[in-house]
């Protein structure tokens, strides 16, 4: 499993049109996904405050754009990036993702490894 996170507006938006696009497909070519041990530290340095957002948790194997693993910025670890828009069917679960009263991201009850 792979995690994207957006807005409910856009999530709402590509249910209606049948595809996921992201603002980076247009504007880096592809869409910027984590996976599920990377995603708390990505939310908390790139959204930390923000409300708003769900967790789309994707099933990669049915995914019809490639996926490349890459890492962008030399940090030694890699993310999955999507190249092409994600048809919807490939997300398994939707998890509402806000922060808690200090900003601050943890993993949807349902996502939890403790689970």
């Amino acid at each position: 499993m792979i995690t994207h996170i957006t807005s409910e507006y856009r999530w709402q938006k590509a249910r209606k049109e049948g595809v996921y696009k992201s603002k980076s497909l247009t504007t880096e070519g592809f869409i910027h996904c984590s996976g599920l041990n990377q995603v708390i530290d990505l939310a908390n340095y790139l959204f930390r405050g923000q409300k708003g957002l769900v967790l789309l948790a994707i099933n990669e194997e049915i995914v019809e754009a490639e996926i490349e693993y890459e890492d962008l910025f030399d940090s030694g670890e890699l993310y999955p990036h999507i190249y092409g828009p994600l048809n919807i069917d490939a997300v398994e679960g939707v998890y509402e993702f806000n922060p808690d009263s200090n900003g601050f991201f943890r993993l949807p009850p349902e996502l939890s490894p403790e689970k």
